[in-house]
């Protein structure tokens, strides 16, 4: 039975995956309206895209059933939403909103995740190994 703190984190996560689905979506969309260089580039992209929502979305399930495996990739995520956050930081066409639209959720995805590691393994159940 999860807990509280796992239930909010595989919340966070789901959100996430809804997210990265409404980019393939804007990709499809930037496709079938032809504002891309190399259609078969965009193809690929799209299907990498769809690729990472279904993992995002499977850490999310993962976590809601307390899998230690679905926090683990969870916690990959955030750190490479924030990484994608940092890089928006920068470089000369930098747009801080959207770093910080990235970085904020990342960053409390992260603390949730790590809090739900610690709650997995604390209290009266033993700790279950995968």
């Amino acid at each position: 039975m999860p807990r509280r703190i796992a239930r909010i984190a595989a919340a966070l996560l789901a959100l996430e995956a809804v997210g990265v689905l409404a980019l393939v979506g804007w990709q499809i969309v930037a496709l079938a309206g032809a504002d891309t260089v190399d259609p078969v580039s965009a193809v690929a992209l799209i299907v990498l895209t769809a690729v990472g929502a279904v993992a995002v979305g499977a850490f999310a399930a993962a976590t809601r059933a307390g899998r230690s495996w679905g926090r683990s990739g969870g916690i990959v995520t955030q750190f490479l939403i924030i990484a994608v956050a940092v890089g928006a930081i920068t470089g000369p066409y930098a747009h801080p909103g959207t770093a910080a639209a990235l970085a904020v959720p990342a960053v409390a995805g992260l603390v949730l995740l790590f809090l739900a590691a610690r709650e997995a393994h604390t209290g009266d159940e033993p700790a279950r190994e995968e």
